[in-house]
């Protein structure tokens, strides 16, 4: 337990590695959703229907990224202050990530 941390909030064995897997999970399931959006939005369609096909299964494979993110931070945040910085950061970079790209874009959808 670090200096500071509340008696009883220590985590049980193998929250640090479940944190890391998750993240790890979450961030390959965004990035393989990158590929199917890109043909679902028609920057590499040939034949005209990806967006039937690629649009469902990127959205699927976004979300099921940003279940197991949330998955990730919500024990991160639970035993934050006994948890190590770099299982901290890791823990909570996916969902924070995907949150400021989400805000961004209705930002920049409302000045359009």
């Amino acid at each position: 337990m670090t200096d500071g941390a509340r008696p009883g909030w220590t985590p049980p064995l193998g929250t640090n590695e479940r944190i890391r897997n998750r993240a790890i999970w979450a961030v390959a399931f965004f990035a393989a959703s990158v590929l199917p959006a890109t043909v679902g939005m028609g920057i590499a369609d040939i034949e005209g229907e990806g967006a039937v096909i690629a649009m469902p299964i990127a959205f699927g494979l976004w979300a099921f990224g940003a279940l197991i993110a949330v998955a990730a931070a919500l024990p991160t945040l639970r035993y934050w202050e006994s948890l190590p910085s770099q299982t901290r950061l890791l823990g909570a970079l996916p969902l924070l990530t995907v949150s400021f790209f989400l805000t961004a874009a209705l930002i920049g959808s409302l000045f359009a």
